[in-house]
């Protein structure tokens, strides 16, 4: 069994801003990640779209930097830095020089606590252009892009906090008052609503006193109380959607309810998917690909969410010539035969080193290890799950994979998103969507973020400055 024992010291400020380093002097570079508890979830019917704008306006000066200045002056130090934000958070990240740690801090303290000094007309009117602009060229434009926003609007009915996208609405965002966004930052951006972690070449007494130096002074904000929803069981019967158009070949999304993040039922489903259809060797692979030869690729992943549910997807893009609907009738048919048999000695062993190597991987960059560990101690209160998780997911069983299959991934209970060619035809029915104006990625790690803080293993969709 691999023993993982990351060092991880945790302090709460005076303010409520939880701190967290893990000294790492391996390299003379320290990881500055922020996580603050607001993401698209938190927002409102009329008002999507502005934890990703805040995302965007967090640039754009505070009441001591000029706009611009944050990416300037950090990387005229060397540094990397960017910000995502997604349903349940935004993030803000930069790996510096151990000399340009308290530069690094000082920045997102001003910008934390005091950017509504710099937030005007003119700031809001350019960002909104510029996240128009980014919606236009990542997800209009290019082929498969509402994907994701159809999985969500097909999956989630439309009172749930994950049924609208991280983009949000521009019809909303259009409707913005400066007023709004300002009541927005207030009621969210706050130290006791943020984690700080900080990886690398810096002792837990040299990182906590900074913290305090830069974010101590930082008043805390009052939260409002906000519940998560209950487990949402899975759809009671499949529903489709139909997209026709200009695509390169007929792709098929089929989609599960999953349960919450980290819950034992989620990581045997995790595996589960897996067999199915998240690795070279996996069974939809072999069948589809290899043997039918009617599919030139197929995937599996699952999302890990906080709120209610998660979510888990079967991806197949659909050889020239072949009949969507069958391969669907395949994917399920395979479906019921994992439920009836549960993976193999083979399989389950496959599945588990494959996982394993990629959050090694992953944590062997100290940039996705504070990224990983803020996710935890925000989202769940486990920062120690760095630590833990490839124990968790060894000790899913077959049998376990079996019946978490067989209660959630169960054909029954599919959500299917088909994106077809011309020729192909197809019934398109863009009711289900409607309501929510913006798009998705086509893949769940998608990102325009190149600093290496996307998670391996955790699946998410992120919107990137």
């Amino acid at each position: 069994m691999t023993a993982i024992s990351y060092p991880l010291v945790e302090r709460t400020l005076a303010n409520g801003l939880h701190v967290i380093v893990s000294e790492d002097h391996t390299v003379p570079n320290v990881a500055v990640n922020l996580w603050v508890g607001v993401g698209s979830r938190h927002e409102t019917p009329g008002r999507t779209g502005f934890a990703h704008l805040f995302e965007h306006l967090m640039f754009q000066g505070s009441r001591n930097v000029a706009s611009g200045e944050h990416f300037s002056a950090l990387m005229d130090e060397g540094a990397r830095l960017n910000a995502t934000t997604w349903f349940d958070r935004t993030n803000y990240f930069e790996t510096v020089p151990t000399g340009a740690l308290e530069l690094a801090l000082w920045l997102e303290a001003d910008r934390h606590g005091h950017l509504l000094d710099a937030l005007t007309q003119e700031n809001l009117d350019n960002q909104r252009d510029v996240v128009k602009e980014e919606k236009r060229q990542r997800y209009d434009n290019v082929p498969y892009g509402s994907a994701l926003i159809d999985i969500y609007a097909t999956v989630f009915p439309p009172d749930h906090p994950y049924h609208h996208p991280t983009i949000g609405s521009m019809e909303d965002l259009d409707a913005a008052t400066l007023e709004d966004v300002h009541a927005f930052y207030r009621a969210h951006y706050g130290p006791n609503n943020t984690v700080l972690t900080l990886v690398g070449d810096v002792s837990p007494e040299e990182g906590f006193a900074a913290a305090e130096r830069y974010f101590g002074p930082l008043p805390a904000i009052e939260l409002q109380p906000r519940e998560r929803h209950p487990q949402l069981p899975p759809l009671a019967e499949p529903v489709h959607l139909d997209r026709v158009g200009d695509v390169p070949n007929d792709r098929l999304y089929i989609c599960f309810r999953l349960p919450v993040d980290t819950t034992p039922d989620y990581l045997a489903c995790q595996v589960a998917v897996d067999v199915l259809g998240g690795l070279a060797s996996s069974r939809l692979v072999r069948r589809l690909v290899r043997t039918d030869e009617t599919a030139v690729a197929v995937g599996g992943w699952t999302m890990g969410l906080v709120d209610g549910s998660g979510l888990g997807t079967i991806t197949v893009d659909v050889s020239a010539g072949a009949d969507v609907q069958e391969i669907e009738d395949a994917v399920c048919e395979e479906i019921r035969r994992f439920v009836d048999e549960g993976p193999d000695a083979a399989e389950l062993e496959s599945v588990i080193a494959d996982t394993e190597r990629s959050w090694l991987s992953a944590l062997a960059s100290i940039e996705e290890r504070a990224d990983h560990i803020s996710h935890h101690a925000l989202l769940t209160g486990d920062a120690t799950y760095v630590n833990t998780f490839v124990d968790r997911i060894r000790s899913v069983t077959a049998e376990q994979a079996k019946a978490a299959a067989a209660a959630w991934l169960a054909p029954g209970s599919r959500a299917v998103v088909r994106y077809l060619t011309e020729a192909s035809g197809g019934v398109d029915v863009p009711t289900l969507a409607e309501d929510t104006t913006a798009t998705g990625t086509t893949e769940p790690t998608d990102t325009t973020d190149t600093t290496g803080a996307a998670a391996t293993t955790r699946r998410e969709s992120e919107e990137a400055s």
